[in-house]
């Protein structure tokens, strides 16, 4: 089996990373390949950075279609996923969605780490065209936090736990691959990559010979 996961932006630096949690995740009973997107910006922030990334995102599916039997979309946000999904008979699953419904799976109530408040609405309204409202909601650190990045999580997450009822923490960014564990050590609680989420997903709807319904939302062809 081997696995393409496309990264929407085109940071090489973010692609290895996500290339390295993919590998350590797949051993050597899966074959994961990581591509970042040609001509996309540098880091898919707004719904302007979703559209500018989508020709490189199809492009490289069509390109790899026939090589790969399936597709991961290495972006919390999901951006283009309902295109590419319309335009290939093989499975794709986005590491936002794949996340929050594997965090269902593990507690009563999940929340998902953002880096800053200024995603939150973005992510929420992804929470809620995926039917998890009722389930989860998005926290990001208070302005002007101190400390790093992880330190900065860490007490967010925390919050989340002692304050806001979540039993999951689920990483907002493809970017911050490796996180999981460390947080997940901390918290006492399971902490998903959603990397590692897309690829369960991914290689189990393989394994079944299951895609993508064609029957309606997804055919490209109604009628």
């Amino acid at each position: 089996m081997r696995i393409l996961i496309i990264n929407p932006n085109s940071s090489l630096d973010m692609t290895r990373a996500i290339q390295k949690a993919a590998r350590r995740f797949a051993g050597d009973s899966l074959a994961v390949d990581c591509a970042a997107t040609p001509g996309a910006p540098p880091f898919i922030e707004t719904y302007e950075d979703q559209l500018k990334a989508a020709p490189g995102m199809i492009r490289l599916l069509r390109e790899n279609e026939a090589s790969h039997d399936g597709f991961v979309i290495a972006c919390h946000c999901d951006p283009n996923l309902d295109a590419l999904k319309e335009i290939t008979a093989k499975p794709v699953v986005g590491i936002g969605e794949a996340s929050m419904k594997l965090a269902t799976l593990l507690g009563h109530r999940f929340a998902v780490l953002s880096a800053s408040a200024h995603s939150i609405p973005n992510k929420e309204a992804l929470i809620r065209k995926y039917h998890l409202q009722d389930l989860g909601f998005v926290i990001a650190p208070s302005k002007g936090a101190r400390g790093g990045l992880e330190e900065k999580l860490l007490r967010t997450a925390r919050s989340a736990v002692a304050e806001k009822g979540a039993e999951v923490l689920v990483l907002g960014c493809a970017g911050w691959a490796g996180l999981d564990r460390r947080l997940q050590k901390a918290l006492k609680a399971p902490v998903l990559d959603g990397v590692v989420c897309a690829l369960i997903m991914v290689t189990g709807l393989v394994r079944c010979g299951l895609s993508t319904s064609k029957i309606g939302r997804y055919n490209p062809l109604p009628g």
